[in-house]
């Protein structure tokens, strides 16, 4: 990549997770004078009060770009090494920016959980990402990093002991303390308007391997309603997050070349309890609508800083092989939609423009792109753990 004015630019940057993100560059970054970043955003007087809100540095560079004004985009891709997108729905906002960082050679990261819109952009861009060497980068937040990377963590754990992956892994969900943030929820009402005028898409949502360019795995297991793992003996419930982790796990195995394994399967399920309570608990989770509601947080709303620090989250993953089960656990220290996942994005950029000269362009998941980079930076800054039980 030729030299560009920036390392990177903060797309979004007054919203509510984009302002995490500039408040975490500067609290963990703010002394690294080498780091070139800027803020970007439609309205350029917001982007100022963030600045002056968050006493950054006077010098910082604030860009007016609208992800409807492809000039203004492909002003800031070209001058950017990478772009950290929280302007979403995505399918709605992020279009014209993918196509812009393929197009000008520009990584990218972004918070999306919209596998269909994911589906029409690597089908669109990837030829044109390979060429022009653009890394770009779903995911990168709480959907989907602790379980890509913690599926990725635990078969490393399988293949080391074993010398071979494990054909099934389950992922359970302990713990998730916090809000889903107002942009996953206004991604799903904005999918279900797409579904309407693209019902083609509903086969993409339906199929775990709609991600992985034409292969094919075995049969899932069906994670869609209540049940007992056994090999747990707990009452497990469906997690609502399953849909779009399990798609970017199963591109993450193709991407890797298969190194779960051409048979590998994944499910993954909120842990209820055990006993006949264990099962009214898993009922009653099934039942409940977590971004429903009255209360739910829009897009650009968010909890109280008190809040953010006063979640967690604690996810377990069993890889399952004849010889027995190996355990890993990846655990966050804040809430998972806003304070965990604005640190998660942060370092993901960061991994891209300094750990990954040797990585190619095209369209990625989390682990193939970053794998063990990244959870070293999220263990050292991002407050996340991995660990093998």
């Amino acid at each position: 990549m030729s030299e560009r004015e920036f390392d990177l630019v903060v797309f979004g940057a007054s919203g509510y997770t984009g302002k995490l993100v500039a408040e975490y560059i500067q609290n963990e970054y703010g002394g690294d004078q080498s780091l070139k970043w800027a803020l970007a955003g439609r309205n350029k007087d917001k982007l100022a009060g963030i600045k002056e809100d968050l006493n950054l540095e006077s010098d910082l560079t604030i860009l007016k770009v609208d992800s409807n004004d492809q000039e203004s985009l492909d002003a800031m891709t070209s001058a950017a090494k990478c772009i950290l997108t929280t302007v979403g729905p995505y399918q709605l906002y992020g279009s014209n920016l993918v196509e812009s960082c393929a197009k000008n050679g520009t990584d990218y990261v972004d918070l999306t959980g919209e596998p269909g819109w994911m589906y029409e952009m690597i089908n669109e861009h990837k030829e044109t990402a390979k060429k022009s060497g653009a890394r770009i980068v779903f995911s990168c937040g709480f959907d989907s990093i602790p379980f890509d990377l913690g599926v990725y963590f635990v078969q490393q754990a399988v293949r080391d002991k074993f010398g071979k992956p494990a054909q099934h892994v389950r992922g359970r969900v302990k713990a998730m303390n916090g809000e889903f943030s107002g942009g996953t929820i206004a991604s799903l009402g904005a999918t279900m308007a797409t579904l309407k005028e693209k019902p083609e898409l509903i086969k993409v949502l339906a199929n775990p391997f709609s991600l992985t360019e034409g292969f094919e795995g075995p049969t899932q297991l069906d994670d869609s309603k209540v049940l007992l793992d056994e090999k747990l003996n707990m009452w497990v419930a469906p997690f609502v997050m399953a849909p779009i982790n399990t798609k970017n796990i199963h591109r993450s195995n193709a991407l890797l070349g298969h190194e779960y394994g051409e048979d590998f399967c994944y499910d993954e399920m909120m842990i209820a309890g055990e006993g006949e309570e264990g099962k009214q608990i898993a009922d009653a989770m099934t039942s409940a609508n977590p971004m429903g509601g009255e209360d739910v947080p829009q897009p650009g709303e968010g909890p109280s800083q008190e809040s953010r620090e006063q979640g967690n989250y604690d996810v377990q993953f069993f890889a399952d092989i004849d010889e027995g089960c190996i355990e890993a656990r990846v655990t966050g220290d804040m809430d998972p939609g806003y304070g965990s996942t604005s640190k998660m994005i942060t370092e993901s950029a960061m991994c891209l423009i300094h750990d990954c000269n040797d990585l190619s362009g095209g369209i990625y998941t989390p682990a193939p792109a970053m794998g063990n980079k990244l959870i070293k930076r999220l263990i050292e800054k991002a407050g996340l753990t991995f660990d093998i039980i």
